[in-house]
């Protein structure tokens, strides 16, 4: 993967066509300026991220989720998150408010939130999945393609997949659609 894709992956946005244009030795020295200004402005988060895991782990939910929802930003409670790990994390998944779980989710890896739903209550793990496959199904495919079968049986029964067609083969999530056509 090229340097920019590699970006492009990273950032989740797209890189401005110019760029694209220009030598590939141009296009190395500004994405390894990008890195090392977010490295610059994001210096010393990871040790944010621990500290608020470490000190949430003594006040109770009912106090903590009103003031994550109120007053923490979905990304900055992802990472978080991500610090904790993901026994911790279900305590609160299970307990945040669908609408900022699912916000909180697209800021967490593919595999750790089918970690997370896997082991969230049955309901609220149910509930997430159709919010997901009704407003955001190609993020809920990714996801899917790393639940355990109990989770993907969730998934097979609330989804509406795409019809086969011609552009199956290009369709990144066609083998995780696949697998949920044959589980329905």
């Amino acid at each position: 993967m090229s340097e920019l894709n590699e970006i492009v992956a990273w950032t989740n946005t797209p890189v401005p066509n110019i760029l694209r244009e220009l030598p590939t030795h141009q296009q190395e020295q500004i994405v390894e300026w990008a890195r090392e200004v977010v490295n610059q402005k994001t210096e010393g988060l990871d040790d944010l991220y621990n500290a608020i895991g470490m000190i949430v782990k003594y006040i109770p939910n009912f106090m903590v989720i009103p003031l994550m929802v109120e007053h923490i930003r979905p990304q900055i409670a992802a990472g978080v998150c991500l610090k904790m790990g993901a026994d911790q994390a279900i305590s609160y998944a299970n307990d945040l408010p669908l609408e900022y779980f699912s916000k909180v989710s697209k800021h967490i890896d593919a595999v750790m939130m089918a970690e997370i739903i896997g082991k969230m209550r049955r309901n609220n793990a149910e509930k997430f999945i159709i919010h997901e496959l009704q407003h955001h199904q190609n993020r809920m495919f990714e996801i899917a393609e790393h639940l355990e079968r109990q989770g993907l049986e969730m998934v097979a029964k609330h989804a509406t997949l795409p019809e086969n067609s011609s552009d199956s083969a290009s369709n990144p999530h066609q083998q995780i659609i696949d697998k949920i056509r044959a589980m329905q």
